[in-house]
Order: structure tokens, then sequence, then C-alpha cells
């Protein structure tokens, strides 16, 4: 009944070393080297027990049918280059656990199917207004984009937040996407965020994330969000021609948006020239800006989990879905922290 997949998604979701878990396992090297690759009889119970507490899940956790892991080449990393191995494959174990954890909510209620259009022979901006006036979105700014992107059947869930170095990633499994946000960022971050990787899902879908086109993909999904966040036209009614900062800070509360990136697209838009836009960075650099959000927006929360999880109808808690997985209650938090309570 051992699986050895189950071993290494325990293992690797906890950001450990084959050399690390031997130490605080005390399981030999060599034994955890041949358990994973299904070169050894499986442990004994007294083995499993030492391998389960120091994973921090059930024993049983390794009894559990392989899940399909998340492909590195599948999916939309920022900072890819500046992200140890170890710590991409954490995330990417974690993802995997969190695709069963949607599979166990889709069991008992009905998600919304997927409504995220192919639209990769356009340009961001063109994508952009195209896929506004497919929602009915108008020119209006978006309330709420986690919400927006439930209500299109996008899984949101959040990254652990010991990985504050991965800002958002996202990726399609059987059809259905998946984004993840780091929910330890501003409320207007995390925003930009979920546009960006809107974008990925829109314009890159069909494509494999080759690490060798990986900059000019983040421009593009930069772009993407900055148009659909701030469209042209309604930014071009609102006579921002060398907008001060203090119209700058005002507009940025109506977009909800950071003012650095409402600054970034008025320039793009030819709104500040180049001169007006490095003072106004500068500017904004100098009063916190750049770091944080001053006074910024509350970030967004998950309606759809809260709907599962808290509402009046049959839910899933917390303990539930850790007993349902075989996880420890951390792992569970963890996909949804702060985008719903984490009570258990």
């Amino acid at each position: 009944m051992f699986n050895p997949a189950r071993l290494k998604l325990a293992r690797q979701r906890l950001g450990l070393t084959l050399t690390k878990l031997a130490a605080v396992s005390e399981v030999s090297l060599r034994s955890l080297t041949n358990y994973e690759n299904g070169k050894q009889l499986p442990p004994s119970d007294e083995t499993l027990r030492k391998l389960a507490n120091a994973l921090s899940v059930p024993p049983v956790f390794f009894e559990r049918e392989t899940v399909e892991a998340v492909p590195v080449e599948a999916v939309s990393f920022r900072k890819l280059s500046k992200t140890t191995a170890t710590r991409r494959d954490a995330v990417l174990a974690s993802a995997s656990l969190a695709v069963e954890f949607f599979a166990t909510i889709a069991s008992k209620f009905r998600l919304p199917e997927s409504d995220i259009p192919t639209l990769d022979k356009l340009s961001p901006e063109s994508a952009a207004e195209l896929l506004r006036r497919r929602w009915n979105l108008g020119d209006r700014p978006i309330s709420n984009m986690v919400h927006l992107l439930e209500s299109k059947g996008v899984r949101v869930a959040a990254i652990r937040h010991e990985y504050s170095d991965i800002d958002a990633f996202c990726f399609y499994r059987d059809a259905t996407p998946y984004v993840f946000l780091n929910t330890s960022r501003s409320g207007e971050r995390q925003r930009f965020d979920a546009a960006h990787e809107l974008g990925h899902l829109v314009l890159h879908s069909e494509l494999e994330m080759d690490p060798s086109t990986s900059k000019e993909r983040e421009t593009e999904a930069n772009e993407f969000a900055a148009a659909f966040l701030m469209p042209q036209s309604a930014v071009l009614s609102q006579s921002m021609n060398g907008a001060s900062l203090d119209r700058i800070l005002a507009a940025r509360s109506y977009w909800r948006v950071s003012a650095m990136a409402l600054t970034h697209r008025l320039r793009e838009l030819h709104l500040l020239n180049n001169w007006q836009y490095r003072t106004a960075c500068v500017t904004l650099s100098d009063q916190g800006y750049r770091s944080s959000e001053p006074g910024g927006m509350v970030p967004e929360t998950s309606q759809l989990l809260r709907k599962v999880m808290f509402g009046t109808a049959s839910k899933i808690t917390i303990r539930d879905a850790t007993d349902d997985l075989d996880l420890d209650l951390d792992d569970v938090r963890g996909f949804v922290r702060n985008l719903v309570p984490t009570v258990s």
C-alpha cells in the first residue's frame, strides 16, 4: 500500500532535501532514496511513523493514490531564476495538494465552470479590452478581482507565506485554471497579481512556459493587467494629463491599484512625459509607495471559499478537508490563508 510518490510529495511540500529529512526523521539517506525510487521494500510501521512525524502527515497519507505533479514548464513563475529549485518544488508540491483540496470541494458543491478564452493572437491591450467586453465589465473599475476570477471558473488559493519571494503563479489542470496568490502582499499588489495571472491564462494558455521566453511573457502579462484594471478609454477620459501627485493618489483609490502601477499606466498612455514620470516615481518612493501602499485598500477575500466553508448549506471546514486529504491542519490553512478566516 505504500506509495513512493506520496513520500516525495510530502517531503517536497516542506522544502526538505533528502539529506534534511534523513536528519530529522532518523531514517538513513540511502533508505529514503530507495523508498522514493521504489527500489526497496516498503518501510516498516516504525519507519512510517518516523516519516509521518517528520513530515507532519498521518501514516495513511503514504497510502493515497499518486497525485499528478504540477510540471515546472506549465507554470507562470515570475523571477524563476531567483527562486531555488527546492523552494520552487515546495510551492508546486503544495499546489498539487491544493488541486486535491479543490477536488474535494467539487465533489460536494457545484463550482463555476471555466470561462477563460484563449486570446493568444491579440496584443495584451486588445486582449484586455476584448475580455472586458466579453464579460460585460464596461470600462468601470473591477470591484473585486478574486470574486471575478472565481465566477469565471478560476480556483484561487494562497501561496504558503514562507515563500515570500514568489509573487503568484497559475496553471491549467484538466482544463480548470488555478491561480495562486501571495496573500501577504498589499491589497493593491494582490489585485495586480491576480490580473497578471489572468493575462497568462488568456495569452499563454497554449504555450509551455519556456524559461527563454519568460521575460517576454512577463512583460505581456503586466501589460494585460494594467489594461484590464485601468482601461485606456476610461483613464483617458479622466483628465489625467500631467497629473499631480494628489490626483494620482485619488485616482489609484478609484481604480483600486497601487500608486506606482497607475503612474506607470499614465506614462504608457502618454499622459505623463518621462520627466513627469520619473519625478512622480521618486516622490512616491520617498513616501513609501514603492515597498507598500500607505492608506491602501483592504485585501480581497474569496467568495467561493467563504460559501463552501462557512455557508448555511452543507459545508467543508478546514478540519473536514484535513481529514479528507490526510494532511496537516497547517497545509489546508495555507491553501486559504487570508482568503477566508482560518479557524478549523
